[in-house]
């Protein structure tokens, strides 16, 4: 049996009450999720998320994009982190590998997809069932978000960390959005939307992230960044 069908006759045959009874279990799956999670990452070192579509082809621009700034930032000694499954995510753990980096996969369980990619350091592979919980190790763990272009989930892990540092619930770090064509619609529509017509967000805001169009330059915005700045952990 699939394991959407399998999923669909669970509720089927379990009463609301019945599956809401199971809610306070859960808090222990959820618990140790966060453990290992913070037990594997704390020994890591300073690393930097790298973001993209799982669909992204190997032939495709940003994924050998992906693969070079993942490789020249492991030359500069910092680890990569991805969402450990294929596409960007593959192309980055990839480069990483390549360039005898810390290969990290935070690989989410999902009923359709996703397989780990094979370049993960096997000892840094972690699986979540819970969205939530990998999005704040993602956070606590990564000195940089670097993001190519992708689909909802990317936008979802852009903006969590954008609104994190905007309201100062986690350090500053630096944010590189990866290819301008694709990207230049929505940052218009920031800009000249949710800023300018609505008021929405400060001016300040829009320093938050910085776009760029070429492997090099994302590498030296990180590198740049750390110059000024302690490398430290999101504790």
């Amino acid at each position: 049996m699939k394991k959407e069908d399998k999923i669909k006759k669970a509720f089927s045959e379990k009463t609301w009450t019945e599956l809401k009874s199971e809610d306070s279990w859960r808090i222990f799956k959820i618990m140790s999720e966060f453990v290992e999670g913070f037990e594997t990452m704390g020994k890591i070192g300073p690393c930097v998320s790298i973001f993209g579509s799982a669909r992204t082809d190997p032939k495709n621009k940003y994924y050998k994009m992906a693969e070079d700034i993942a490789f020249q930032l492991t030359e500069l000694g910092y680890g990569i982190i991805t969402g450990g499954g294929p596409g960007i995510m593959e192309a980055a753990n990839k480069g990483a590998s390549k360039g005898k980096g810390k290969s990290v996969g935070l690989n989410i369980n999902l009923p359709f997809e996703q397989e780990s990619n094979y370049y993960i350091d096997r000892d840094k592979l972690i699986n979540f069932d819970h969205f939530f919980v990998r999005k704040v190790i993602f956070m606590k763990y990564s000195q940089g978000f670097i993001v190519l272009p992708g689909g909802f989930g990317t936008f979802d892990e852009l903006f969590e960390a954008i609104t994190l540092i905007q309201t100062k619930k986690i350090l500053k770090f630096p944010i590189v959005l990866v290819g301008k064509h694709y990207w230049s619609g929505l940052m218009k529509w920031i800009k000249e939307v949710v800023k300018e017509e609505e008021k929405n967000i400060c001016p300040e805001d829009l320093d938050i992230f910085y776009l760029v169009d070429d492997a090099k330059e994302a590498v030296e915005h990180i590198n740049n960044f750390y110059s000024k700045y302690i490398l430290r952990p999101n504790f």
